[in-house]
């Protein structure tokens, strides 16, 4: 590969030097002077501006460049001087139009000076650090015109004047000003602040504290409301039709100050039309329009929660204390669910979802829903009547928001485990009766409530579902077992419990017929021949019967029936009268279920199967009973209900509460064991706050009662005291 000697080549300057004819400035500078004062006198078309670029340049080359550049300076000075006289003049309305026309003008000639002098402003300028020729122009108007003393106070009274009469709803020349303020932006930021926008928001301020003073005076809090969100919108107009986007901040902030944040208080609270009163009358609109005006300020979205809290807690209180509505559970409770709809629906439609409101309305609906003691019960009590009759005709979607509502109320509780006691023995009756709506529903809610607290807590509910397939089944087997026997005996059915699932507790037997203990006895072989090493015992005060009677005049009627009824009136088959005792004696049915019996067949007005003597509400142990030969019905089956057999006794409520509490005495013991297991060394407050902690999704522990179940766990050696400081625990493996 052949190489090339690289050869380097030397300009060298010009060795003679060049003459400068010593009037040649002189000359030049006067050919670009008259220049400059043409085009001012918009004389500039008969200007040959490729000359006068030339002229420039060789000035700049010869060394004359600062005499260009004061030139410069001092001739539009001259002009500038003339232009202010001139703005000055102007009278009225005018004063703005001329000082447009003028800086239209001043800006045409600038940008033509500066085409001429362009080598100048590339070359000579950068060099001696000096202010290029627009900049220069542009600080030349500002010093001349926009500072001389005879239009600047002239020109912001002016322009806030303006501003004033469209706030006061008169027409201006937007664009007129819109230019003006164009101007001041184009001198430089610093221009536009001091000598327009500061006096700008000050003097709004002023405007917007006087006349939000006038309105709250005389505007209820939604007008107020409206009137201060048309003053932010048409101050935010104004920026974007006239003013600098970088004022709209600023301007906001004053209008928010002075009309929101500085009446926030007596708006929230104002009388007849405050916050309250919107939350009570679902003025979506008007809270709407609170939640976006208080947002922008400090602290303005904390004040209405909070009021908004304590108004909810307010009327919850008064709901859930109210003896007469909480005579009906089913309305105690859809109270309370129409309470939450109302709520959830403004913070939906008003505050914008706020999740902050929404936390806010959680925590105030879980205080006031644990003030009733019996607010588990009633929500049982509300399922139950959901589930036997209240959801027949319900689509799939809305059974799903009727469990779905009830579960947000279970979150609210406290005592789940109390809610848990009533709805296990609501879920027994209506299976066990057969009264539930659906089947499907039932699962569905308790799926929910497995998802929201654990398996455990749904264990045995699932096994009553479970009892009750499986007793379908013996059933079918039972009865194909005595397919041969069929007579015109009664017919049985049985449904078999497991002990640990279902909520029965031990009761005396009753002395059933003899025609019924026959078909029990055959089923109890039955059952023991299939399945070995079971016990079985009748549960007589959970079961019902459906007879057949035959009243005076040949009258059929079915009577459906409880167990303890049926055992009354198949004693009339052999007696047409029977004291209580008689009674009492031949049925062994417990006194208070054998009263309320009686009472339902002999004191309900329609269904009175049995006459009762004396006449008399109560039912006394020397009263005689009869059978009502004269009964008649419209009917011909009829269901003859236990009197209260719905409602639950205060002894009841005591005893179940008592079996909530020593249910909860094994939980607390088993939380202690496991902190302390994983802890070893633990001090008493720790443990408390520990086991509440541990234990609040079922229920808030007593801390009496923690304390308790620490001192049986050290008599059980599980835990003992530190020798030396008394309230420290060790665990003991």
């Amino acid at each position: 590969m052949s190489t090339q000697k690289r050869r380097n080549f030397q300009i060298e300057a010009f060795k003679h030097r060049v003459v400068v004819d010593p009037k040649y400035a002189e000359k030049t500078w006067n050919i670009l002077e008259h220049a400059i004062h043409e085009i001012y006198n918009h004389n500039a078309s008969g200007l040959s501006f490729e000359e006068l670029y030339r002229n420039a340049y060789n000035m700049v080359l010869h060394k004359f460049g600062e005499k260009l550049y004061s030139g410069l300076v001092t001739t539009m000075t001259m002009h500038l001087r003339e232009i202010s006289k001139s703005i000055e003049d102007a009278q009225g309305g005018s004063f703005l139009e001329e000082l447009n026309r003028k800086w239209a003008d001043h800006n045409k000639a600038l940008q033509m000076i500066r085409d001429i002098l362009m080598y100048m402003d590339r070359t000579f300028i950068p060099s001696t650090h000096k202010t290029p020729v627009h900049a220069l122009g542009l600080n030349l108007w500002r010093d001349n015109i926009i500072h001389s003393s005879n239009i600047q106070t002239r020109l912001l009274n002016t322009l806030l004047d303006l501003v004033q009469e469209e706030r006061t709803g008169e027409i201006i020349d937007r664009w007129l000003v819109r230019n003006v303020i164009m101007m001041l932006m184009d001198l430089g930021s610093a221009v536009y602040q001091e000598d327009f926008e500061k006096h700008f928001l000050n003097v709004s301020a002023n405007f917007y504290s006087v006349e939000s003073q006038q309105f709250i005076e005389c505007c209820d809090c939604g007008d107020y409301l409206k009137k201060a969100e048309r003053r932010l919108n048409e101050e935010m107009e104004r920026v974007s039709q006239y003013l600098d986007p970088s004022s709209e901040a600023k301007i906001t902030n004053v209008v928010e100050k002075e009309m929101i944040a500085n009446h926030m208080h007596r708006l929230v609270h104002m009388e007849n039309s405050g916050l309250v009163n919107m939350l009570v009358d679902d003025k979506y609109e008007d809270l709407g329009r609170m939640y976006s005006l208080f947002r922008r300020v400090p602290d303005g979205l904390s004040l209405i929660r909070d009021v908004m809290t304590s108004h909810i807690r307010d009327t919850g209180r008064q709901l859930v204390t109210d003896p007469e509505k909480a005579r009906n559970p089913v309305d105690f409770v859809q109270r309370l669910l129409d309470e939450k709809d109302k709520h959830d629906k403004i913070i939906s439609m008003a505050f914008n979802n706020d999740k902050t409101f929404q936390n806010a309305l959680n925590s105030s609906f879980e205080y006031f829903i644990n003030l009733n003691p019996r607010s588990p019960e009633f929500i049982s009590l509300f399922v139950d009547e959901k589930l036997r009759k209240g959801l027949k005709g319900y689509s799939e979607e809305d059974v799903e928001v009727v469990l779905d509502k009830v579960m947000m109320l279970f979150r609210y509780l406290q005592e789940k485990d109390v809610f848990e006691k009533y709805y296990k023995q609501h879920l027994a009756k209506r299976l066990l009766s057969g009264k539930t709506v659906s089947d499907d529903a039932e699962r569905s809610l308790i799926v929910k409530l497995k998802t929201e607290c654990g398996y455990q807590f749904t264990s045995k509910l699932e096994g009553m579902f479970t009892d009750m397939k499986t007793s379908q089944d013996t059933m079918q087997g039972f009865h194909a077992s005595q397919a041969t026997n069929l007579g015109d005996g009664p017919t049985l059915v049985v449904q078999v419990l497991t002990t640990g699932s279902w909520p029965t507790q031990p009761s005396p037997a009753c002395n059933l017929p003899a025609e019924i203990l026959g078909v029990c006895e055959k089923f109890r072989m039955y059952y023991l021949g299939t399945h070995t090493g079971r016990r079985l015992s009748w549960q007589t005060n959970m079961g019902t019967a459906d007879l057949k009677a035959t009243f005076g005049k040949g009258q059929k009627h079915e009577l459906n029936v409880s167990t303890y009824q049926m055992c009354i009136l198949m004693l009339f088959n052999n007696a047409d009268r029977l004291s209580y005792k008689e009674i009492e004696q031949a049925t062994e049915i417990p006194a208070s279920d054998l009263k309320r019996s009686l009472q339902s067949l002999a004191l309900i007005k329609g269904k009175n199967v049995l006459r009762k003597e004396p006449m008399s509400k109560d039912i006394g142990e020397d009263d005689a009973f009869f059978f009502n030969d004269k009964f008649t019905s419209k009917f011909i089956k009829l269901k003859i209900n236990t009197v209260n057999a719905q409602k639950e006794s205060e002894p009841e409520k005591q005893e179940t509460r008592q079996r909530v509490e020593e249910d909860r005495k094994p939980q607390v013991e088993a939380a202690i064991v496991r902190i302390m297991k994983s802890r070893r060394v633990l001090d008493h407050n720790n443990i408390v706050a520990e086991v509440t902690k541990q234990l609040q999704s079922r229920f808030l522990p007593n801390p009496v009662v923690i304390k308790k179940r620490i001192e049986s766990l050290i008599e059980r050696e599980f835990l003992e005291r530190d020798k030396v400081d008394r309230k420290l625990y060790r665990y003991l493996a």
